[in-house]
């Protein structure tokens, strides 16, 4: 036997007996667990035993299942996150929803209405904390395979991307004196206070963008995906939490409260785009300059050519994403109403603006999604994620300012646009999917030299990193508010 297999085999015995597990992250997480549940009773001002007990018993599940994925604060607070999600589906959500008998009923909205509330506290205070710490404690873990850390990049480069992301943000919502950035803290003395205020929230949400997803984003769509999810994040802690509570006031989480500030959420995920891609671009800049200088591993073919292979591979994987997904377009009068306002057109030109549509979404999918994904599976959880992406930046944004000038960002313009949701999913999904057939096609063949095929694995999205926690937290709430809320 040779000396790797006899240090993997000793490794193996060593995590598999009983001597080798340690009590440190679920001990941890029962603590900020009940802690949490204590702070859940005095907000939501229900029974402090029980929301101390769920608490705890969150804390310790985390703690045993979840502790090994929490690698970094980054990591544990979207694993945490995702865990307070389908903690709520499983708690409060599926178990009520199974007693009291009301699934597949005109009550079932109602009642889900109900338990908001729980969503946000669960997440709030329990997965986020939970998450952090545990993620805290996994970075300072001795691991010979993690990327360094930089902390001037993450401040510099997250910092000036707030900065950048808020001006270009600001610029457009300031029009209307709307800063979403800003909701739930009340009305200010000045309007120049209002704007200094607003780039002082976005350099912080950028600063910690940068900090906690350092080691998590790849490239320019991957790091849109973080926006949306870190975006969702910030809605709940920001508007809904920390904000009322910097205005002398209680938090509001009720469903009434969420439903008022639907437009805020529309407009954190707006700013979390753009700051996922501002910080992206400039990152890659750091990288290129301070990190990875090195003039002797060229590519095999110019960023000329390697931009306009993209563009091909993602007109064609838009255009067959729109094909496939016109049945359910049309099937749902969402192609023959435009984006839900008063314009009308025929089914024929309807389907041929949709299919030239899908084929310039494609491109964007080609430039900014290319070796993201290591496997057609993964990729269609892009895809989905480039979607939703598209549903929130389009039809509820930029289709009706061209149409009208104006976006609508209520509740009420996102529930007729519900139907739309499913086509833009699928959409998403089958783009992905052809686009990495064509990829993967090209990539094997670059493969055959060793060099380059070096440079294609660290390009991989390695195993381990909490993607398939920001697929599930932001693909599960950027479709449950819109119907939750509406």
């Amino acid at each position: 036997m040779s000396e790797q297999k006899q240090v993997a085999l000793t490794q193996f015995s060593s995590a598999a007996t009983p001597s080798g597990i340690t009590w440190l992250e679920p001990l941890l997480g029962l603590l900020v667990g009940t802690l949490g549940g204590i702070v859940e009773s005095r907000i939501l001002e229900g029974s402090a035993a029980h929301e101390i007990l769920l608490g705890a018993l969150f804390g310790l599940v985390f703690g045993l299942f979840f502790a090994k994925r929490a690698t970094t604060p980054g990591a544990g607070l979207i694993w945490g996150s995702s865990a307070a999600f389908l903690f709520w589906v499983a708690v409060h959500a599926g178990a009520t929803l199974w007693f009291t008998k009301a699934a597949y009923s005109p009550e079932m909205l109602p009642r889900l209405r109900q338990h908001f509330d729980d969503l946000v506290s669960n997440v709030v205070c329990l997965g986020m904390p939970v998450g952090v710490l545990l993620g805290i404690r996994g970075s300072l873990r001795p691991n010979p395979e993690r990327t360094p850390f930089h902390w001037a990049r993450g401040i510099v480069v997250g910092g000036f991307s707030g900065i950048l992301g808020g001006f270009i943000f600001g610029t457009w919502m300031s029009a209307g004196d709307f800063f979403p950035l800003l909701a739930g803290m009340g009305v200010t003395h000045s309007h120049g206070t209002t704007v200094f205020l607003h780039f002082c929230v976005a350099v912080v949400i950028g600063s910690a963008f940068g900090l906690l997803f350092q080691r998590d984003v790849f490239g320019v769509g991957s790091s849109m995906g973080w926006g949306l999810g870190y975006a969702i994040l910030w809605w709940f802690l920001g508007p809904l939490t920390l904000q009322p509570f910097i205005a002398g006031n209680k938090p509001n989480w009720s469903a009434d409260q969420g439903s008022a500030l639907f437009g805020a959420l529309v407009g954190h995920i707006l700013y979390g785009l753009i700051l996922g891609v501002t910080y992206a671009t400039i990152d890659r800049i750091w990288v290129r300059l301070f990190i990875q200088s090195d003039p002797l591993n060229r590519e095999p073919e110019g960023p000329g050519l390697r931009f306009l292979r993209s563009l091909q591979w993602g007109a064609l994987a838009g255009f067959v994403g729109g094909l496939i997904s016109s049945p359910v377009m049309l099937a749902t009068s969402a192609l023959p109403t435009i984006a839900g306002v008063d314009t009308h057109i025929s089914g024929g030109r309807g389907l041929v603006t949709h299919l030239l549509v899908s084929t310039f979404i494609g491109m964007t999918y080609g430039l900014l999604f290319r070796h993201e994904a290591s496997s057609l599976g993964l990729g269609v959880m892009w895809g989905w994620l480039f979607g939703l992406i598209w549903w929130y930046l389009g039809p509820l944004t930029l289709l009706p300012l061209l149409l009208t000038g104006e976006c609508d960002w209520s509740t009420g313009a996102a529930s007729a646009l519900l139907p739309s949701l499913m086509g833009h999913l699928i959409y998403g999904a089958v783009t992905a999917f052809i686009f990495l057939l064509l990829e993967s096609r090209y990539t094997r063949a670059l493969l055959l030299e060793p060099r380059l095929a070096a440079r294609e694995l660290r390009r991989i999205r390695p195993i381990g990193t909490p993607a398939p926690a920001l697929w599930l937290f932001a693909l599960g709430l950027g479709v449950l508010l819109p119907i939750l809320l509406g």
